[in-house]
């Protein structure tokens, strides 16, 4: 067990170093190799132990082992303005975010206490609204820029000072018990102990509407800790079919202080509430067919879900509300609830090799209203590909790989500049695709 500590404490290590997966907003498509090459489809299977991060009930169906991974994560994005006429068109401009390769470990335990009971633990993570633009597209302090407080010789495309982006990371640590109610159905429950950090950098222009102005932009990392519970249902109703539920509470965490001008609630930052139930068809010994629907409430989370357009005070400024930033119901990034689907199907092609595919179409919390803030977090993909295998290297352990392709899409909108500029600012547009490729071992004892 304490060799295991080890394992995990490492992992947690790396894990907070790299940003996760922003691919289902800013959750990963699936959670384990296995999942992940058949759509993020897990809910009702009990193949890993990644159920912390799934479906706390399938634990106690897993057995006896040890899963530890690395996916190699590359976001491809790029955010640009059109439209923007004189004397405003030097707000045009085009930028690709750099940091496009990530690295994203995971990590589960489970152990047996006889043939109903288990512990285990489950290592995962969320996160992934990574961007880092070049900081030189518009003129600052003798241009376009320098009537939105921009000082400096050149500014980015929202007229701060130097790269534009942001950097959030959540690392979940998850252990969970399992408990088997007679030979058809089981119950689990995951505490979830989670830690995030944040940065932001080039936003230096939204000073003037944050009610806090020194807690806004280019202070570096802050962290904080929180925790929530998952629990699971999981269910083998006929020799063929399987069921499951699972449902995680919002995770309350502490507060970014360092960035409490820039976020809603000062600072807050929960992670949100999400449900998810699947089913698993075994037509024979060599197909399986899973399907699983997720829910998560982004809404529920003021600095994720309020709108980044206020209403406009009696003066007329509309976005540029000055404290319209840091309160409670000051803007945020205007994320709605998404639903998921998410399709796999798996085929025993010999007694040593298991080939998966999968489908996972998310919805987009992102509308056209918001996509000026959302420069900085263009969690936009709907469509994610998936291919994966697993071959038994010998009888008590495995090798797995998983592929994920999520096929490009944009989101345009009117730039909130133009609420400054009689709108004359343009469109603004925020576009990604993600690849992905994983590989994991699993250990049977």
């Amino acid at each position: 067990m304490m060799k295991m500590k080890k394992i995990a404490a490492l992992l947690f290590a790396v894990g907070v170093s790299a940003p996760a997966f922003a691919t289902n907003g800013y959750f990963a498509h699936g959670y384990g190799m296995k999942a992940k090459g058949m759509g993020g489809a897990a809910t009702a299977m009990a193949s890993d132990s990644m159920g912390g991060a799934n479906n706390p009930a399938s634990m106690v169906w897993a057995g006896d082992r040890l899963d530890i991974g690395l996916d190699f994560f590359s976001p491809r994005r790029n955010i640009s303005r059109s439209g923007a006429t004189a004397p405003f068109g030097g707000l045009n401009g085009t930028a690709d975010s750099g940091s496009n390769l990530h690295y994203v470990p995971e990590f589960g335990y489970n152990k047996m206490l006889g043939w109903d009971m288990s512990m285990g633990v489950t290592v995962y993570g969320n996160g992934g609204m990574n961007t880092d633009y070049p900081g030189d597209q518009n003129p600052g302090a003798l241009g376009t820029c320098a009537g939105f407080g921009a000082t400096w010789a050149r500014a980015n495309l929202l007229c701060g000072n130097g790269r534009l982006g942001i950097d959030l990371m959540q690392l979940i640590v998850a252990p969970t018990f399992a408990m088997k109610v007679n030979k058809q159905h089981s119950f689990g429950v995951s505490l979830l102990l989670a830690h995030q950090q944040f940065k932001a950098q080039g936003i230096q222009s939204f000073a003037g509407f944050s009610a806090t102005p020194t807690n806004l932009s280019n202070l570096g990392r802050d962290k904080s800790n929180g925790y929530g519970l998952r629990f699971g249902w999981m269910g083998q109703l006929t020799e063929n079919v399987t069921m499951g539920a699972a449902y995680s509470s919002k995770m309350k965490m502490g507060k970014f202080d360092l960035y409490k001008g820039l976020f809603a609630e000062e600072g807050g930052f929960d992670i949100p509430e999400n449900w998810n139930v699947g089913i698993a068809f075994k037509p024979n010994d060599q197909w399986k067919v899973a399907a699983d629907y997720q829910r998560i409430n982004y809404s529920d989370v003021k600095s994720v879900g309020n709108s980044s357009v206020m209403p406009a005070d009696p003066a007329g400024l509309g976005a540029g509300i000055p404290g319209s930033l840091g309160c409670s119901s000051c803007r945020g990034f205007g994320w709605s609830n998404i639903d998921v689907v998410k399709l796999g199907v798996e085929y025993q092609f010999n007694k040593d090799l298991t080939l998966r595919a999968g489908y996972n179409r998310s919805e987009n919390p992102i509308s056209s209203r918001d996509v000026t803030f959302n420069m900085l977090a263009p969690g936009v993909v709907q469509d994610h590909y998936t291919l994966g295998f697993t071959y038994n290297v010998s009888k008590d352990s495995e090798l797995t790989m998983s592929y994920m392709h999520a096929a490009k899409n944009s989101v345009s909108g009117p730039s909130l500049f133009n609420y400054f500029t009689g709108n004359t600012a343009g469109t603004d547009t925020i576009e990604m695709y993600q690849d992905s490729l994983g590989i994991a071992y699993g250990l049977k004892f």
